[in-house]
């Protein structure tokens, strides 16, 4: 029997208020996201979701974790509590890295228009255009045990890691266990208490996340979490207990071949439900159709979709590290010299006093060690830092500190993430919605080499006949007829959203 090593969705803050542990005063809301116009060519639109990269080697697994928050919540009230079954290594991870993983495999739909020759000069058949194309994409990215004396949990790791102080803790007893989250700021829900005895049952560990002091929540970054041994586990459990209905989950996975979900089922969706005719909206039909696809009678709400597999290099390697980066011109420095470093470094740009960064964690670093004066702009501040020398808070500056930390959150995960993208040739991409009811199995994955490539384009053609009606051919070649003015039939009672459900065995 195989030991289940694994992290809990709780491990995203969208879904911390499943676990009622966080103190943010509202629910955290997925950030990030590109919208584009139709167009003639395929393009991502918003990518929302809870985003989780998998890397298995062997017995080895690598969690890679997106942390979505809301960005107006207070540093200072931003908790985060996950369950572990093993003790892992910390490390930080790359927020481009999820960047350019959601914009290389997001699944894109495309449709093309020709007309069919009806006679008179020149033609008009063939050919693509703006006009007539409607074309959009949805990503439908320790230490030994201690206690504090008074009988509490013990203390099995405990470390600062990137911008988070981590605690590690192990108890027998769920009251001991949450009175101890309450003393330290965790606020909870009583209703929690049966899934931590589950837990706790099952010999869990439970890993406290807060932001280190002078943190603002801009300075979040992903975390990494590393197993000697195990499976890749995405154990839902725990997030029924607040979880929004649908909740999106998007598992990757970097390996040497496909992966798909042992025990959950996989879903082939019935393109014939997507509304080819008005792919500016294909957004909200796309959720819609995985969600009815995911929670036909054979799946029952536990399948997954996959989006894309194939070969690793449609993830751009751009942003995700620069030999220019470097962190030693920072140990001893004046900080006034920090922002013209940085440019030199061509990690971030100020211009006419407007500034431009090219990482998503540098201005969190600056203002964390160079907070912005009360009264100022933070461009004006930073664009002329000697203009503003005698407002400097020469307190917080810490030149070794400050190079740490730039070392730590952006310049190792970088190189880590360019590591792992030239080791590992294949790339999954797998998609779900799922519901608090449906949260009672975890969901396994294992690699299959047998199982073929998918492609993230779907694109379908129009031809506009010379009696004013359309046909569309779809990917897989059917044909639909379209009566002239009238938009996509709805196949309401004739087919299902399904178009196999499958089990993948290993």
């Amino acid at each position: 029997m195989k030991t289940r090593y694994g992290l809990a969705l709780t491990a995203l803050t969208t879904l911390t208020a499943a676990l009622a542990l966080t103190t943010a005063p509202q629910e955290a809301r997925a950030c990030g996201g590109t919208f584009c116009d139709a167009g003639p060519q395929a393009m991502p639109v918003d990518q929302t979701g809870e985003n989780i990269l998998f890397i298995i080697d062997d017995q080895h697994v690598e969690v890679h974790i997106q942390i979505q928050y809301d960005p107006n919540t207070d540093a200072d009230k931003f908790a985060w509590v996950i369950p572990l079954q093993a003790l892992p290594e910390f490390s930080v991870g790359s927020e481009p890295l999820f960047q350019n993983l959601l914009a290389g495999s997001v699944p894109s739909y495309l449709l093309t228009s020709q007309s069919e020759f009806c006679g008179g000069s020149g033609s008009d058949s063939g050919g693509t255009t703006a006009g007539s194309s409607g074309t959009s994409g949805y990503d439908p990215t320790s230490g030994e045990s201690d206690t504090d004396g008074t009988g509490g949990p013990d203390i099995v790791a405990q470390a600062t890691v990137g911008a988070f102080d981590i605690v590690v803790l192990q108890s027998n007893s769920t009251p001991e266990l949450m009175q101890w989250l309450g003393d330290n700021g965790y606020q909870q829900d009583p209703n929690a208490a049966p899934i931590f005895d589950e837990y706790l049952k099952e010999g869990y560990l439970f890993a406290a996340f807060k932001l280190t002091t002078g943190v603002d929540v801009d300075s979040i970054h992903p975390v990494v979490l590393e197993f000697d041994t195990g499976e890749a586990c995405v154990p839902l459990r725990l997030t029924r207990i607040a979880a929004q209905e649908d909740m999106e989950v998007r598992t990757f996975f970097l390996g040497n071949n496909r992966v798909a979900p042992r025990n959950y089922r996989h879903v082939i969706v019935n393109p014939l439900k997507i509304d080819w005719l008005n792919l500016t909206n294909v957004a909200e039909n796309y959720k819609e159709v995985i969600t009815m696809a995911v929670d036909a009678l054979k799946s029952d709400g536990h399948g997954f979709v996959t989006e894309y597999a194939g070969v690793s290099g449609v993830v751009s390697q751009g942003g995700l590290f620069s030999s220019s980066w470097d962190a030693a011109p920072f140990v001893g420095a004046e900080a006034t010299t920090v922002v013209d470093t940085l440019s030199q470094q061509g990690i971030m740009e100020c211009f006419g006093g407007f500034c431009s960064y090219f990482h998503p964690l540098v201005s969190g670093l600056l203002g964390e060690f160079l907070p912005v004066p009360d009264g100022l702009a933070a461009d004006d501040f930073y664009s002329c830092l000697t203009c503003y020398e005698g407002l400097i808070d020469q307190d917080v500056w810490d030149a070794q500190l400050f190079a740490n930390a730039y070392q730590a959150r952006i310049i190792d995960p970088g190189q880590r993430a360019v590591d792992l993208l030239n080791a590992w040739p294949y790339l999954t991409r797998m998609y779900t919605t799922i519901s608090p009811g449906e949260m009672t199995v975890d969901p396994f994955f294992h690699e299959n080499p047998q199982l073929p490539d998918v492609s993230a384009s779907r694109t379908s053609q129009r031809t506009f006949l010379c009696s004013g009606d359309s046909v569309v051919r779809l990917p897989d070649n059917r044909e639909i007829f379209i009566p002239q003015g009238q938009g996509w039939p709805a196949f309401i009672d004739e087919l299902p959203y399904e178009e196999d459900i499958e089990e993948t065995m290993q």
